[in-house]
């Protein structure tokens, strides 16, 4: 099963992706605590509202999430780039739901950064609600796979230990556009990369992952409850543009993709934010 959030007629929706199609969930108009996967998968299709998915508009895959965490260094060669010692427990932060933007949506540049990078990352939406909840029965408690791109002010990012103010810019992390059940895919072997104007910039594997799904599940749901429509961020491989010799970052009239081989691709345009 694969899950779209959009927009059509000025109403949000979650349908099923059918071929180039997607078909409207009666009643459901978005991901969150009170829609995960039980109540997706029982949900009743509209087969009367079929519409080409060209002619809507396409939402993040979780819209508006509780909670976005994600992982820093949990590639080696990402690790090994930096120049930091292999973390013994997951590095995480958060981002918020303002943060994100659709799929295909541009992504605008603040005035104030002049080092944005990009980030090519797995999203794990959680579909069942869990606090505490064991590495052996965390797969029970993941709605899809999405994909991600954590694009992150570097200049921000850097200015203390923390890296929030780097990684946390309103409209700034695209999200989707489908969210994949695990039924449907398995992942344990597949491609990610990033590629910005043709160019590969980042690729690996997702089994070079250093803390896996059912531990990031595990850890994150120690101090927090995890609740339909979350969303973690599994990291990024080596390649990013702050740690090239000369260094890349983005800017205006870039492309920029992330694809994750059975998951799907992003493509965001580059522009500069008008303020």
């Amino acid at each position: 099963m694969a899950y779209v959030s959009y927009r059509k007629d000025n109403h949000d929706h979650v349908g099923v992706l059918e071929d180039d199609s997607v078909i409207p969930l009666s009643g459901v108009t978005r991901i969150g605590p009170d829609t995960g996967t039980n109540e997706l998968a029982s949900a009743e299709r509209d087969i009367s509202g079929r519409t080409p998915i060209s002619s809507v508009t396409l939402l993040p895959a979780s819209p508006r999430p509780a909670r976005i965490l994600c992982v820093g260094l949990n590639y080696h060669d990402h690790i090994n780039e930096t120049g930091r010692e292999i973390p013994q427990y997951p590095v995480l932060f958060p981002k918020f739901a303002s943060n994100l933007v659709a799929a295909n949506d541009d992504i605008a540049l603040p005035a104030e950064s002049h080092q944005v990078d990009y980030e090519c990352e797995l999203a794990v939406v959680i579909g069942k609600r869990g606090r505490r909840i064991p590495q052996e029965e965390a797969y029970s408690h993941v709605l899809g796979y999405t994909v991600a791109n954590d694009v992150t002010m570097r200049d921000y990012q850097y200015k203390t230990h923390q890296w929030l103010q780097g990684k946390a810019w309103d409209k700034s992390t695209p999200l989707g556009p489908v969210i994949v059940t695990p039924d449907e895919a398995d992942i344990s072997n597949a491609s990610i990369r990033t590629i910005l104007n043709g160019d590969v910039m980042q690729e690996s594997n997702l089994s070079h992952l250093i803390f896996t799904i059912p531990r990031l599940i595990a850890d994150i749901s120690e101090f927090t409850e995890l609740e339909p429509g979350d969303v973690i961020l599994t990291g990024t491989p080596g390649g990013v543009g702050y740690r090239r010799d000369p260094q890349v970052f983005l800017k205006p009239g870039d492309v920029v993709s992330v694809e994750i081989e059975k998951i799907g691709r992003i493509d965001n345009k580059i522009i500069a934010e008008t303020v």
